[in-house]
């Protein structure tokens, strides 16, 4: 989901999650706003402005997700936000360390960070 955005286009979904500045989107916004639009990650509220989707949500959250993994494999200290923790958790790629206050990722998780990896190229 969302592999064929482009970082631009991710870039935009998160200035619309964090709303227009100065009552009017940015470039950013205004140059991928066609395109979002058509894949349906976006779409216009009933007052005009730019609101994502249900889908825009979802990959939104599965990116923040596949960043917090490869944050907790290079940094078991790494902050994840609650919701991605709790996902990533109940999924089996992370666990909490035995010191407490950090992650490991799991084997499950490494297996799929490779995956990514190799389906990004």
């Amino acid at each position: 989901m969302g592999g064929d955005l482009t970082t631009d286009e991710f870039d935009a979904l998160a200035q619309i999650v964090a709303g227009p500045r100065q009552g009017r989107p940015s470039a950013c916004v205004a140059r991928n706003t066609k395109r979002l639009t058509g894949l349906k990650y976006i779409a216009y509220a009933k007052d005009g402005s730019l609101a994502l989707t249900d889908k825009g949500k979802q990959t939104l959250f599965v990116k923040a997700c596949i960043e917090g993994l490869r944050a907790i494999a290079n940094d078991t200290q790494a902050v994840l936000k609650s919701d991605v923790a709790t996902f990533l958790g109940k999924k089996g790629h992370i666990v909490a360390t035995e010191a407490g206050g950090g992650f490991e990722i799991t084997q499950k998780g490494r297996e799929c960070l490779a995956d990514i990896d190799s389906n990004r190229k």
